[in-house]
């Protein structure tokens, strides 16, 4: 009795598989930069760092990685230009908690610059007061202290500068008829 049919197929008419050649590292490396690129933006490093932890030569990684920047796979100053917006418009997220995560991306110092500056201080401050006004209706009811607190150091944790966030949160105190007398801040 035959296993298999003429065509490909077995009795059950399922495929009949066969062994794909092992792949060379450059087919690996482009692979694997591929299925990263297709799930989101990825900066040079993040890809370089997952080709070496799956095995990839250096000098293979490299080779693909600058071949992919070349053709525009790969842009760095997009994907920052692109972070920045999105985490700010986002999240809320100010120039510095931006400027990490960059950072931690991998991507270059002058790049992240570049890209902090399509975010200009107006923007930011008016972002922070619109951050304030939302979280202000949850601490109603609390004392003026620890309404500062929480709200000033909410700004805080998403990276606006302490005198930037003291400032807005006087104003929305001030805005509600809460005394904010006796809050400090530069400016």
């Amino acid at each position: 009795m035959r296993e298999q049919e003429r065509g490909g197929r077995d009795r059950g008419g399922r495929e009949d598989r066969q062994e794909l050649p092992p792949q060379s590292p450059e087919e690996q490396a482009r692979a694997i930069c591929l299925r990263l690129l297709t799930g989101s933006p990825r900066t040079r490093r993040q890809l370089a760092d997952a080709l070496e932890k799956r095995g990839i030569p250096e000098e293979v990684s490299q080779q693909v990685l600058s071949r992919y920047e070349e053709v525009g796979l790969i842009d760095d100053a997009a994907f920052a230009g692109a972070w920045v917006e999105s985490r700010h418009r986002g999240r809320g997220l100010a120039r510095r908690a931006l400027a990490q995560e960059l950072r931690t991306k991998g991507v270059h110092a002058t790049l992240v610059s570049e890209a902090l500056e399509l975010l200009d201080s107006d923007q930011e401050e008016q972002t922070a007061r619109e951050l304030v006004e939302r979280k202000l209706r949850a601490t109603r009811g609390l004392e003026r202290d620890k309404r500062i607190r929480r709200l000033a150091g909410m700004l805080a944790r998403k990276g606006y500068p302490e005198g930037m966030a003291l400032r807005v949160v006087r104003r929305a105190l001030e805005a509600e008829g809460e005394d904010a007398d006796g809050l400090e801040y530069p400016g």
